[in-house]
């Protein structure tokens, strides 16, 4: 009587908890992920790098401007001997130094490298944007994942709790009919048994929803600090075309894009070691003011310089040992592998889409028969349970109806998830994946 009276109580804690959580929506949890998750955080600030190298501060078309100044005191013994024959001594005589300019320097041209350099900075931010985007794709793909798991064990437990209160109901009715002389000890017996594996399977999976709930969390940072449960209702998107996510994979698949945008960044890189055969024009200028502090030798007690000066410089290096030739031609090879590795990536990824169709093609025609059998179990059940009620049904043969009604549960919802899962993959990799409403 007390272990039927825990049982109760837990079945009650359960359910007074899950009227007291919160739902915590798909559209919530991507909300949330997109604002902690760790890995996309850190995508976006390697995107705001990325920005911050093509400014025209780091284009190398800006001039440089330095500064500079400079003293220097000397003391110093002197003997003097002038023209006339006199002699002139000083000990201890004092003069000093002062000087102070502003230089700039500027790259007229440089055979159009920096030009190229900073388009390939351009080019390299959209790619590092994209890398960003492939991030969000694979966290949001793992984030369905894992809520979709925790929505799985969420109905799961609902299901052995279900067949937990039908293995009291089949208990208590096995204690009366002992009471009252209808059937010996073994049929209490052996609903006592039932009730403790039921009761089992339902800690073992409360458990494991609980380490489910703590990994989703762990994907949305930590955000959420109530407890909480998963929408368990799934909405598959209708009328997928297939010949149409055909061609979006090609337009907007992300590895594709990316591999695209290497290729137009290796087309600079060449542009930019070709620049190497042409000469360099720079520009120099310089303002400064000198002062000398002179001692009694010298003719001029004190002389001050002021002035501006400018100037212009040509280097051309016309024969760098082959350094320039090697580089381009290296250049042109990797350009070359890329384009191949282009090749392989979208036969790679043709039938990556072709067997995630067929996949989810699969799992949804799995799903939709698990869903006739639900029915099927559940009349099996029913009957079996109107049966055992009269007496017409053994307890080993209404125990294995309510297992083949569990067991058909537990795969239908393990169907349901898998299709959704193959779905989102799919769209993935058609590049739809961030345009999903949920």
């Amino acid at each position: 009587m007390n272990f039927k009276y825990i049982i109760f109580a837990i079945s009650f804690t359960f359910l007074g908890q899950l009227q007291a959580q919160e739902i915590l929506s798909p559209q919530e949890a991507i909300s949330l992920a997109l604002e902690n998750n760790y890995g996309i955080k850190m995508a976006n600030n390697t995107v705001e790098i990325a920005e911050n190298n093509t400014s025209i501060l780091n284009s190398g078309f800006l001039p440089t401007v330095t500064g500079n100044s400079g003293a220097t005191y000397n003391l110093d013994n002197t003997e003097a001997v002038f023209s006339n024959g006199n002699v002139t001594n000083l000990n201890g005589a004092e003069s000093s130094r002062y000087n102070a300019s502003v230089n700039l320097n500027y790259t007229i041209f440089d055979g159009l490298g920096r030009r190229y350099n900073y388009k390939r900075l351009k080019e390299q931010k959209q790619l590092t944007e994209l890398e960003a985007r492939e991030t969000i794709e694979n966290t949001m793909l793992q984030l369905f994942t894992v809520y979709y798991n925790v929505a799985q064990l969420s109905q799961n437990m609902e299901a052995v709790q279900q067949t937990l209160t039908i293995s009291k109901d089949r208990l208590k009715r096995a204690e009366y009919q002992f009471d009252y002389g209808q059937s010996t000890k073994l049929g209490v017996l052996n609903a006592q048994v039932d009730i403790n594996n039921d009761s089992i399977n339902y800690i073992n999976i409360k458990q494991q929803l609980k380490n489910a709930k703590r990994d989703l969390n762990v994907i949305l940072g930590n955000s959420v600090t109530n407890t909480f449960e998963v929408d368990t209702l799934i909405n598959f998107v209708i009328n997928l075309n297939k010949e149409d996510l055909k061609n979006k994979v090609k337009a907007n698949n992300v590895a594709l894009l990316q591999v695209e945008k290497n290729l137009i960044i290796s087309e600079y890189d060449i542009k930019s070691w070709k620049s190497d055969y042409l000469p360099t024009l720079g520009l120099t200028g310089t303002y400064g003011w000198n002062k000398n502090n002179n001692n009694a030798a010298s003719f001029l007690e004190t002389s001050t310089n002021t002035g501006l000066s400018g100037g212009l410089n040509l280097s051309w290096n016309l024969f760098d040992g082959g350094g320039t030739i090697t580089r381009v031609k290296n250049a042109k090879i990797s350009l070359e592998n890329q384009k191949l590795q282009k090749e392989q990536i979208i036969i790679n990824i043709e039938r990556d889409f072709e067997n995630a169709w067929d996949d989810y093609q699969n799992k949804l025609t799995i799903f939709n028969v698990q869903e006739q059998n639900i029915i099927t179990s559940k009349n099996n059940f029913d009957r079996t349970q109107e049966k055992f009620k009269l007496g017409q049904a053994t307890s080993i043969e209404f125990r294995e109806a309510q297992l083949n009604l569990l067991n058909t549960e537990l795969s239908r919802n393990q169907a349901k998830y898998d299709a959704k899962l193959a779905e989102l993959f799919v769209l993935q990799l058609s590049g739809e994946l961030l345009n999903l409403e949920f």
